[in-house]
């Protein structure tokens, strides 16, 4: 199968989910809607800013991202 619906497409976002569940849903109990929405943007914040990830180098998703968009803009 290829194009559109592969099961590779789904691979990114399922390691993702995972990561969030394990690492901060299932470890710890929110009082609220607000402090699950709150602990939960620190978690992303983390993850896309400060967290390094070996699966593209030992780099930060965010800085992959950028390095990315700004070597579009500079074709």
């Amino acid at each position: 199968m290829d194009g559109k619906g592969r099961w590779v497409d789904n691979v990114f976002i399922e390691r993702l989910w995972r990561s969030v569940k394990y690492e901060e849903v299932y470890p710890k109990a929110y009082g609220s809607i607000s402090e699950a929405r709150r602990e939960l943007t620190a978690y992303f914040e983390r993850y896309n800013l400060r967290r390094r990830h070996q699966g593209i180098g030992r780099r930060t998703p965010d800085s992959v991202y950028w390095a990315t968009l700004l070597g579009l803009v500079a074709v």
